[in-house]
């Protein structure tokens, strides 16, 4: 057994559906096939259930899937304790962040700090709503940018940046015209939302309960961003989003306009309280500095 086979079995099990895992895994789908078909074979079990819609895990399954997660987050701390002890020429620095991060600030941060740390590889770690805080706990990244709300017990945090936040319409939506729109121009539209986060950030972003005490007319959840501008574009659902959001996922099937009344979003710095290393306070500092040159991003 190996971990690679390890990553499959999570990924099939998150999306329940092995065309697409196979694609978030850049994969074929027969190679992921087979792998799963060898990997029930080893273990002696049926893991997955095969219907029309794509894959149910059995019961074996689910166990196999739950201790799958945690090897995996082992194995990410073993290589975190790792890479701390390198030379300084082999160092790395991983960056968390999620969809568009805290815009441009992210990118200048990584760029400038590989300038003043040549010696140093940063990686950039992409995750999915909300993860980012659970990613730091669990070792999977040294440092990074949260989208508040979110529960930072245990964390050192500052705010660094903040975004007004639009509504994402499919093109040719009554609204897309418009030059802002309120809560109450979209109340009666479905809004996409997830179930992968916590609930206090999905209400956050749902603007739940509204003003006038009214609850959003939820509709369907996704589980990336990538699902999210899908459900928009093809008309089943209206989103709200940063607006950084709408540079870095620019699609000509998708209209972004600004949504008016409500608080911006905010984006903390963060890491591990007490884990502080050389790596991430130089990190910190060129953050700093960044905002600092540019007036304050808040």
């Amino acid at each position: 057994m190996e971990l690679r086979q390890l990553r499959y079995l999570v990924a099939i099990a998150d999306e329940g559906n092995l065309r697409r895992a196979a694609a978030s895994l850049y994969v074929t789908q027969p190679s992921l096939s087979y792998a799963l078909k060898s990997l029930e074979s080893e273990l002696g079990v049926r893991l997955f259930d095969r219907h029309a819609g794509g894959v149910t895990a059995t019961a074996a399954g689910r166990d196999v899937v739950t201790e799958a997660r945690r090897t995996l987050r082992q194995a990410e701390r073993i290589r975190a304790v790792a890479e701390r002890h390198r030379p300084s020429g082999s160092q790395v620095l991983r960056v968390g962040f999620e969809a568009s991060g805290a815009g441009e600030l992210t990118t200048r941060a990584r760029s400038e700090f590989a300038r003043r740390r040549p010696g140093v590889r940063v990686e950039p770690r992409r995750f999915d709503w909300g993860e980012e805080v659970t990613a730091l706990r669990e070792g999977r990244a040294d440092v990074a940018f949260i989208w508040l709300p979110a529960d930072l017990t245990d964390l050192h945090t500052e705010v660094i940046h903040s975004e007004p936040r639009v509504v994402g319409l499919p093109r040719g939506h009554r609204l897309a015209a418009r030059d802002g729109v309120t809560l109450t121009d979209v109340k009666d539209e479905p809004l996409t939302w997830t179930e992968r986060a916590p609930r206090p950030w999905v209400d956050w972003w749902a603007v739940n309960p509204r003003p006038d005490g009214s609850t959003p007319r939820w509709g369907p959840t996704n589980n990336n961003v990538e699902e999210m501008l899908e459900q928009v574009a093809s008309g089943e659902a209206i989103c709200f989003a940063p607006v950084g959001m709408a540079r870095y996922y620019a699609r000509p099937d998708l209209t972004w306009v600004p949504l008016l009344g409500v608080e911006p979003m905010r984006v903390a710095m963060a890491w591990v309280r007490g884990g502080e290393t050389d790596l991430i306070q130089g990190f910190a500092d060129t953050v700093r500095d960044l905002v600092a040159d540019n007036g304050s991003s808040l």
